[in-house]
């Protein structure tokens, strides 16, 4: 049975609770993924995903409508929209406990730490679809 460590994104991209919806964006636009770990001194405290920040931000950015309310969605900040203690696993975790996770927990996103709640990488369910494409080929 394959580990979580097998499969997940090493060295995920964090954010600070008090980082900015404007710099949440930023890194989501230049990016190709759709969740970051909100991380406190060194522990994971959270997570944020594309869908949240759609949420927390105004509909009329960017648009001829957009009035300083709207920008000032941007200065929001992580800690009022990140999801408080996700769920997690651990790197040798066997594959399947993560599977029954996505099923139970219907999350798309899986934080994986140490003992410590030290980040260490981030699996999704598309790693998982990934893996298994790969193994019929």
């Amino acid at each position: 049975m394959p580990k979580v460590v097998q499969l997940m994104s090493k060295n995920p991209v964090c954010v600070a609770p008090d980082d900015t919806l404007a710099q949440v964006k930023q890194i989501f636009d230049q990016m190709k993924f759709h969740h970051l770990l909100v991380v406190d001194r060194g522990l994971l405290v959270g997570v944020i995903s594309d869908r949240d920040l759609l949420k927390g931000l105004s509909p009329h950015l960017g648009t001829a409508a957009e009035t300083s309310r709207d920008l000032a969605t941007l200065n929001k900040k992580v800690y009022q929209l990140m999801h408080r203690q996700p769920v997690t696993l651990n790197p040798e975790s066997p594959l399947q406990a993560a599977v029954a996770l996505f099923n139970r927990q219907g999350v798309s996103c899986i934080p994986v730490v140490d003992d410590q709640l030290r980040p260490k990488g981030i699996l999704s369910w598309r790693d998982i679809m990934r893996a298994l494409d790969k193994q019929d080929s």
